[in-house]
């Protein structure tokens, strides 16, 4: 609930001042996934919100089931070694629907993960200096301004290309 603080402009004498409610231990988290079209052309943010919870396995069975109604095509899944990416129940999941294959990226390596960049540009930029009172308004603003994210394609590439990974795009 308490907002990243970056530097900001106001005009001279005008502190600026951010009220913000404090020893709350509310939070959103979120899911997501940067997909890349068949023709490396496009890439597409998928994501999910969830007040107040954790990513557990159930919330992973779940986005990937959406997901692949969305794209209704083989998938291939590249994830950190997040506990929930590796339970159980989401690699019965994975072994009974073929078409979506999944590879680790190296233990404690984010810098790897696309998706970190989206999630770091996010809380850097719209998010920023931007004190929220409630979970609810949390919520609503962290799903618009990723709603937004959505439509901006060339910095949705710009997330893998920044990636050492040996992913090209076109």
């Amino acid at each position: 609930m308490s907002p990243l603080v970056r530097r900001s402009w106001a005009p001279r004498g005008h502190t600026p001042v951010l009220f913000q409610r404090t020893r709350s231990h509310q939070k959103v988290t979120a899911i997501g996934a940067l997909c890349v079209t068949p023709q490396r052309d496009q890439v597409h943010l998928y994501f999910r919100l969830h007040s107040n919870a954790n990513i557990n396995a159930q919330r992973v069975i779940d986005f990937l089931r959406q997901l692949d109604r969305q794209l209704a095509a083989p998938m291939m899944l590249i994830w950190d070694r997040l506990q929930a990416h590796r339970a159980r129940c989401v690699t019965h999941f994975l072994t009974e629907h073929r078409h979506i294959r999944s590879e680790f990226l190296p233990a404690y390596a984010p810098e790897l993960n696309p998706i970190e960049y989206c999630w770091g540009y996010l809380k850097m930029n719209p998010l920023a200096n931007h004190p929220i009172l409630d979970v609810r308004q949390l919520a609503t603003e962290t799903r618009r301004h990723t709603r937004s994210l959505q439509h901006r394609p060339k910095l949705l590439k710009s997330f893998i290309q920044h990636s050492p990974l040996s992913l090209r795009l076109k």
